[in-house]
C-alpha cells in the first residue's frame, strides 16, 4: 500500500530554526491534513516522547511517518551509536513507525551557510569498506532492538551524495541496511533517481520527493554556493513544479509498498507552504497513479 506523507521542512527548516521559526506546529499539522496528507515525518517543533506527540498528531489525523538521524559512526564504533540513538529509536518504535531514517553528518557541510558544495568531504578507498561494516551492524541492531528499518538518506554535502557514491555505500553495505530514495538530493547530485531506483529497488524502503529548479541548481553550481544558500534561494520545490519526471521515477518502484513523502525545503516567505502542500499533494498522487503504483 501506498501512503502519501509531508516532512514539516515546508513550514520550518530544521537546519536554519529562524526560517518558519514562527509557525506554529499546529498550523504546519492543519494545513498538511487539509491537503490531503496523513502522515508527517518528525521536526524540530515536534515532541519526542510518544505520550506527548500521540495525542497532537491523532487530533490532526496523522500517523508518524519517521525522523532523521544524524550517525557518526565514522568516528565513534556501533555499541556508542547504539546508545545516541536510543531516545529517537523509542520514540520512532512507541509511534508505530517502520523505519528509522539515517545519515552519516560527523563531516558533513549541508547546514553550514558558509561552506560550498564543493567543500564537502569525499570517503578515501579504503574508508568504505570499514563504514558500511558499522553502518551494518547499526541496522541489525536496530531491527533486532526496536524493530526498526533503518534507510539511509543520501544528502547534499555529506560523503554520500553522488550516484556513484549511493551505488559504492550500497556495495558495502549489507541486506539490513536500506535505502531512502530522495529524488532531489538524487538529481541534484548528478544522478538519475530512475536508475538508482531500478538498481536498487529491492532495498528501496522509503521514499523523498522533492523536485528541483534547474535554474538556480545550475546558477548554484556554477557560483559555487552552499547548501543553505541554495534552499533560501529556492533550489527545490514540490514534485511537478519542476525538472523531474516522477512517472519515470515511479514506474521504477513497482511492489514498492510504504511512504512516499513529499519533503521540499523551501522559504516559507516565498512559498507560502500550504499552497505549495497542496500543489505537492495533488501532483504526487496524480503521479503514483499514473505511473501504476496505486
Amino acid at each position: 500500500m501506498i501512503r502519501i506523507g509531508a516532512n514539516p521542512i515546508g513550514w520550518s527548516n530544521d537546519d536554519m530554526l529562524e526560517i518558519g521559526g514562527d509557525i506554529p506546529l499546529e498550523t504546519c499539522l492543519s494545513e498538511a491534513r487539509t491537503a490531503g496528507f496523513t502522515g508527517m515525518e518528525l521536526g524540530n517543533k515536534f515532541p519526542r516522547t510518544a505520550a506527548a506527540l500521540k495525542p497532537i498528531l491523532d487530533a490532526h489525523g496523522h500517523a508518524l511517518v519517521s525522523g532523521w538521524y544524524s550517525t557518526e559512526l565514522l568516528i565513534r564504533d556501533v555499541a556508542a551509536e547504539m546508545e545516541a540513538v536510543k531516545a529517537h529509536a523509542t520514540l520512532l518504535r512507541d509511534m508505530g513507525c517502520t523505519v528509522l531514517i539515517a545519515a552519516e553528518t560527523s563531516n558533513a557541510i549541508h547546514s553550514d551557510m558558509a561552506r560550498p558544495l564543493s567543500a564537502r568531504p569525499v570517503l578515501a578507498k579504503n574508508d568504505w569498506a570499514p563504514f558500511g561494516a558499522r553502518f551494518t551492524n547499526f541496522a541489525q541492531g536496530l531491527k533486532a532492538e526496536y524493530g526498526l528499518q533503518l534507510v539511509y538518506h543520501h544528502h547534499l554535502g555529506t560523503v554520500v551524495q553522488t550516484e556513484s557514491e549511493i551505488d559504492r555505500f550500497m556495495a558495502v553495505t549489507g541486506d539490513a541496511v536500506g535505502l531512502l530514495l530522495d529524488t532531489g538530493h538524487a538529481t541534484w547530485g548528478g544522478g538519475d533517481p530512475a536508475r538508482i531506483a531500478r538498481h536498487w529497488k529491492a532495498r528501496i524502503h522509503h521514499v523523498h520527493c522533492k523536485d528541483i529548479r534547474e535554474a538556480v541548481m545550475w546558477q548554484s553550481n556554477r557560483e559555487d554556493w552552499s547548501f543553505l544558500q541554495s534552499v533560501l534561494a529556492g533550489v527545490y520545490t514540490v514534485p511537478g513544479d519542476g525538472l523531474i519526471d516522477y512517472v519515470r521515477v515511479l514506474k521504477e518502484l513497482q511492489g514498492y509498498s510504504g511512504w512516499i513523502v513529499v519533503e521540499a525545503e523551501q522559504d516559507p516567505k516565498k512559498a507560502e507552504p500550504a499552497t505549495y502542500a497542496k500543489l505537492g499533494h495533488a501532483n504526487l498522487s496524480r503521479f503514483v497513479k499514473e505511473a501504476g503504483l496505486g
